[in-house]
């Protein structure tokens, strides 16, 4: 494996795998690897022949106030990892190699970002699309693959592929969970064993959602009512949003369809989680 921290090193190790012939996959990441982010690894060597792991903690998709300087980071066991899963290329850029000194220009979204995570957290999404920007125009891959956990990114990053016209094949993989149903996340770290418990409310809530839903339930609101009475249950969350949005631009449903989108994110102690899941397909 190749561990890579500048531009030019990167550039010019991707010219010789072009060269012959290999088909390029990208994993963009912010380090702290999991099992989720090996999914995607995985992903993307069924789909190609050799893998661009990034690993760099995104300053401009942090606010004022947020974890920026807190933010898991373990490159040794990043690279470690990388290396097990057989990744080609572990990039692994600093904050000035990836916006040098007068760096102004930005990736500005639409609507699509105005809710959920955008209202929580705005500018968020700009700071994400600005630097997915950079990632495809560095590494000009065939194949790229981000995990449906933040799916509002992963459809913010389709809509960007399509606009701008990227020519690459755009993987959602499967949000991977703890045998309890806990979504994989980096910032599970921060949790004390007691908000590791409580934090089992958002998967909980989706659950019972998804049951209702199956078992004939289609009222959105009757559907975000069953995932609020569950949040309940779990006094230390302290919820920033529960909804059912469509698949496409993530606008509010009255009526959830196979495909429809229950997403909750929410607070417990110093630490905010999020998670969703898609009506139809099976819950864990």
């Amino acid at each position: 494996m190749h561990e890579l921290t500048t531009i030019q090193e990167l550039r010019g190790w991707l010219a010789e795998a072009r060269l012959v012939g290999h088909r390029i996959g990208l994993v963009p990441t912010m380090g702290a690897l999991h099992a989720g982010h090996l999914s995607l690894v995985d992903e993307a060597q069924r789909r190609s022949d050799v893998v661009v792991l990034t690993a760099f903690v995104n300053p401009l998709q942090f606010g004022p106030g947020e974890d920026f300087q807190r933010y898991p980071r373990d490159p040794a066991r990043d690279a470690e990892l990388a290396r097990e899963r057989q990744v080609a290329v572990l990039f692994a850029p600093s904050v000035e190699t990836m916006y040098p000194a007068g760096s102004e220009i930005r990736v500005v979204p639409g609507p699509t970002a105005d809710g959920l995570e955008g209202a929580v957290r705005p500018g968020h999404f700009s700071g994400v699309l600005t630097v997915v920007t950079k990632l495809f125009h560095l590494v000009e891959p065939d194949v790229a693959v981000f995990g449906q956990k933040d799916i509002q990114q992963a459809i913010l990053v389709r809509q960007l592929v399509r606009d701008l016209d990227f020519p690459l094949e755009l993987v959602i993989a499967p949000t991977v969970r703890e045998p309890d149903g806990m979504a994989l996340s980096s910032r599970n770290a921060y949790l004390t064993p007691e908000e590791r418990q409580q934090g089992l409310a958002l998967s909980s809530a989706l659950r019972s959602a998804d049951a209702a839903w199956r078992g004939g339930e289609r009222e959105a609101a009757r559907l975000i009512g069953v995932m609020e009475q569950e949040l309940h249950r779990f006094p230390a969350v302290k919820p920033d949003y529960v909804a059912a949005v469509d698949s496409a631009r993530l606008a509010p449903v009255t009526v959830a369809e196979a495909g429809t989108i229950l997403t909750v994110a929410g607070r417990i102690g110093q630490t905010r989680l999020i998670d969703n899941h898609l009506l139809g397909r099976s819950f864990p």
